[in-house]
């Protein structure tokens, strides 16, 4: 059953025929207290699919279901279906462009999130690429922030990032990691295949994801403010791979 908010779906047997269908799930919410019945069966099916379970309090659910019987679980649809990688590819394949692609690492504001998607398709890039744990999702908010730039590039939910990273190499992808430790952003030459990650202001990229980079880059900081949102800071390099594709 719906309630107002279309992006939750309560309820046993709804949450049951959600997960049967094609419908991309974002999380699952169960009553700590929950552990039995049909309860135990959607949390198989959640885990075959790599679907986040929470457990949260009940009086967390009657909230969010404004008090509806939600029958001690909710779930969280994405407002939109996510892309496959092959999905970023075929659209620089059909630009006749090499590949541009952005990797959020634990971006977890859907406002900064939004941002980024929408810098990302109006600078031409092909795709964005997100982690499926301690990440926003495809919301309504994002929607509505990326200005449907969500709709218009590939947005794909991995369950690794580092997994995706390395498969990306393999596919002559020079992965960048945007931090504060790096070299200078602008000495560096984007016209060829690349992916650049960007991470949350608040942890940065996690410390694997930095490893398996192949460069470090960083913005200047002149001020006494120690780093830049992370939108903007996405904004600005984009802009300069933009800068060098197009002199």
């Amino acid at each position: 059953m719906n309630n107002n908010n279309i992006n939750i779906i309560y309820g046993r047997i709804p949450v049951l025929e959600l997960l049967k269908s094609d419908q991309p799930v974002d999380k699952i919410l169960i009553a700590d207290s929950e552990n039995k019945g049909s309860i135990l069966k959607i949390i198989a099916i959640a885990k075959e699919k790599n679907i986040i379970i929470k457990k949260v309090s009940k009086s967390r659910l009657d909230a969010l279901s404004f008090n509806s019987n939600h029958q001690n679980i909710i779930a969280f649809v994405a407002a939109y279906k996510y892309s496959d990688l092959d999905d970023i590819f075929d659209l620089a394949k059909s630009r006749n462009q090499e590949p541009f692609i952005i990797i959020l690492d634990e971006i977890e504001d859907p406002h900064n999130m939004g941002a980024i998607i929408r810098t990302a398709e109006v600078a031409g890039a092909h795709g964005v690429i997100i982690p499926s744990r301690r990440s926003a999702s495809l919301s309504p908010v994002v929607m509505k922030i990326s200005a449907g730039g969500a709709a218009k590039i590939p947005v794909v939910r991995v369950v690794n990032l580092n997994n995706i990273i390395k498969e990306l190499k393999e596919k002559n992808i020079w992965v960048y990691c945007l931090e504060s430790d790096g070299k200078n952003w602008t000495k560096f030459d984007y016209k060829g295949p690349i992916a650049v990650v960007v991470g949350s202001e608040g942890n940065g990229v996690s410390q694997l994801v930095k490893k398996n980079s192949d460069f470090i880059v960083s913005l200047p900081v002149l001020g006494t403010i120690n780093s830049l949102n992370a939108s903007v800071a996405a904004g600005v390099f984009m802009y300069e791979v933009v800068r060098q594709r197009n002199i």
